[in-house]
């Protein structure tokens, strides 16, 4: 049977300033692990993962929830200044779309980005 730190989301990088992996959780942002290989990267965190999860379960804290097993339901709602609210608005009448389309399209074209860098 899977436990739940099996479900948190973890990402191994490359580390130029350490020559080495590093392993990260995004459910806990303070923790890392540096390692030789991808594969010791993966194993230092997801231990270091479960380590904290069993301390903080002894110590009664709020354990986070993975990222992978919560529900979302697509809505997002964002505040933004009236300038950029306008450019939005302006952008899609002139594009022929809805704001929301703007955004999703914005949002997707960033996530692309962030992913190649």
């Amino acid at each position: 049977m899977p436990l739940k730190n099996d479900f948190y989301t973890y990402r191994i990088l490359w580390s130029e300033e350490d020559r080495e992996f590093i392993g990260l959780c995004a459910e806990f942002p303070s923790l890392s692990w540096l390692a030789k290989t991808q594969e010791s990267a993966l194993k230092g965190i997801r231990n270091v993962v479960a380590e904290v999860v069993k301390d903080m379960k002894e110590t009664g804290e709020v354990i986070p929830h993975p990222i992978a097993t919560k529900k979302y339901s697509g809505r997002i709602s964002v505040r933004v200044t009236p300038d950029i609210h306008r450019n939005l608005a302006v952008q899609a009448a002139e594009e022929g779309l809805s704001i929301n389309r703007i955004i999703i399209y914005l949002l997707n074209q960033w996530q692309v980005t962030s992913k190649l860098s």
